[in-house]
């Protein structure tokens, strides 16, 4: 696709890519091994790198320059020199590359203040930075001489997180340090040029101050949205680009949130909750449902559940969970179900990853996360005991530093009432995967007339003309959770901010009927508004 388009491709095939991706686009299967020491030489982790470039690199290698294709380098890993947990990985996946058959030339990208660290010999130095240093050119020279210079990610913004005020690139800024970089004669790669979107659960966290999950859309404030829209910082460095290089502006404008549909509010909504899909995903019923249940839409979440729970007497982090042949659960959500005799002071000791909601039966108590580790328990004294659930949300793995080994999901460790440690859980598996459509709306859904409290399922319908536009989902009326759209994991959405719609793709919908279904954790809406252009925060 990109040799059909006219473009070059400089090719980051990993392992780690980065890019704010959960665990950095890393496996969470790899988390099942307790001594596993990730971007290492440990044989657990190159075995499993190994056996990915046996299948990635033969078909890749056929696309290289030399041999007619468009790719004109490859880049080795992404950022080592800020993590070096061992001198000996570079080398060794630059090996791992070159002994398959990658033959173009190969660089390594580093911010400034690791390049060093980060290089190998005989391999291109190239730089990931969000403001310019003169220390970084020297020491760029003093590695590999007067070689030409590439910043491969330049930035002047950053990701948005869920809670914080959105992020904001200074323009000026920008054009300040474009044009010196022009003027050096450096090359440079804008991050990002097209804004983008962390579908499904694939965006990831930081924790420079404290756990940030970061939001699904990934627009970053780019030169072209999210949606392929031209921004007026697009126009100014067109006309810049063009000054400099002698080329003529291109004026039309083919991606424009104007030719975006608008569409009335989705009003006509059926619901059922989590705790009516339980039950049916019991070891006892051998895993098969009734016939009443016996429709696409909640076979979807049978099959999404990796169908029976666990039993445990611990607890087990979700990636140890003997689901999905064995590779444990990677995303979503994983509910610990256990039976208490008396109230008290129920105490997570961090070991609740990363969001906890607690219920009583099926009435909401409270959340743990990483900044609440405490929540009392008041029992119904009427009862002689009562089922204490704690549906955990992983929010994102971090996507860099040196505890990229300890992120494992759920609950890691023991969960206490007032100082005893739980025990005896039923476990169950709720990865979400796209497995949610709808053909027949089965009679055990329930239409919404008033506010209906979470966990539960939500179903409507959109009616699309043809070709189908790209639209956008408001979350205005809803709270927390996550959308799918025709079976596809959208994304999530939090009404704590910044990001209050979410981007639909036209390619994601087909002209007639399509199917929107949202999880709600908390406290469902009335209806679900739609926009013809995105709005990120303030």
């Amino acid at each position: 696709m990109a040799s059909g388009e006219g473009l070059w491709v400089i090719l980051c095939p990993g392992p780690y890519v980065g890019s704010d991706l959960d665990l950095g686009g890393l496996p969470s299967w790899l988390l099942k091994d307790p001594k596993m020491k990730l971007r290492t030489t440990y044989k657990g982790f190159t075995g499993a790198m190994n056996e990915y470039f046996n299948y990635l690199i033969p078909r890749i290698a056929p696309f290289q320059y030399r041999k007619g294709g468009p790719i004109i380098a490859v880049q080795i890993e992404n950022e080592y020199g800020s993590y070096y947990m061992d001198k000996k990985y570079m080398a060794y996946v630059k090996r791992a590359l070159v002994s398959r058959g990658i033959s173009e030339l190969l660089m390594t990208a580093d911010d400034g203040l690791n390049l060093k660290k980060g290089h190998l010999k005989n391999v291109l130095a190239t730089v990931h930075m969000k403001n310019i240093r003169k220390q970084t050119y020297e020491d760029l020279e003093s590695i590999q001489g007067r070689s030409p210079i590439l910043m491969m990610v330049y930035t002047s913004n950053s990701f948005d997180t869920w809670g914080a005020l959105r992020q904001f690139g200074d323009p000026h800024i920008l054009m300040k340090d474009v044009r010196e970089m022009f003027i050096l004669g450096f090359s440079f790669n804008f991050y990002m040029f097209h804004g983008g979107t962390n579908f499904g659960f694939i965006g990831g966290a930081q924790s420079s101050d404290g756990y940030q999950p970061v939001v699904t859309s990934y627009d970053y404030n780019a030169l072209l949205t999210e949606a392929g829209a031209r921004t007026p910082e697009y126009r100014v460095f067109q006309e810049f680009f063009c000054s400099v290089t002698g080329t003529q502006q291109d004026v039309s404008n083919k991606r424009n949130p104007a030719n975006t549909f608008t569409y009335t509010p989705l009003k006509f909504l059926y619901f059922m909750t989590l705790w009516e899909v339980l039950p049916h995903l019991d070891r006892d019923l051998g895993c098969v449902p009734p016939r009443t249940w016996n429709h696409p839409f909640l076979q979807g979440i049978l099959k999404s559940s990796c169908c029976c729970p666990t039993k445990s007497v611990k607890p087990i982090p979700m990636e140890l969970l003997p689901v999905n042949q064995g590779n444990g659960q990677s995303f979503g959500y994983t509910l610990y179900e256990t039976t208490i005799s008396h109230g008290g002071l129920l105490t997570s000791r961090g070991h609740i990853q990363d969001r906890g909601q607690v219920f009583l039966g099926n009435n909401h108590v409270g959340v743990l996360d990483h900044y609440n580790d405490e929540l009392l328990i008041m029992k119904n004294p009427s009862k002689k005991t009562q089922a204490l659930r704690i549906l955990v949300e992983n929010q994102g793995r971090l996507t860099s530093g040196k505890d990229i080994n300890k992120q494992r999901k759920g609950l890691t460790g023991d969960v206490y009432l007032d100082k005893t440690p739980l025990r005896h859980f039923v476990i169950y598996s709720l990865e979400l995967r796209n497995a949610f459509t709808q053909k027949k709306l089965p009679k055990s859904w329930e239409i919404v007339t008033s506010h209906v409290q979470g966990p539960a399922f939500f179903l409507s319908h959109l009616r699309v003309a043809d070709p189908p536009q790209d639209i956008f989902i408001k979350i205005q009326g809803w709270e927390k959770g996550v959308i799918f759209i025709n079976g596809q994991i959208l994304g999530r959405y939090w009404n704590v901010g910044p990001q209050e719609t979410l981007y639909v793709p036209g390619s994601w919908l087909h002209p007639g009927i399509n199917e929107i279904v949202m999880f709600e954790e908390l406290r469902g809406g009335l209806k679900i508004d739609l926009a013809e252009e995105a709005h990120l925060g303030h």
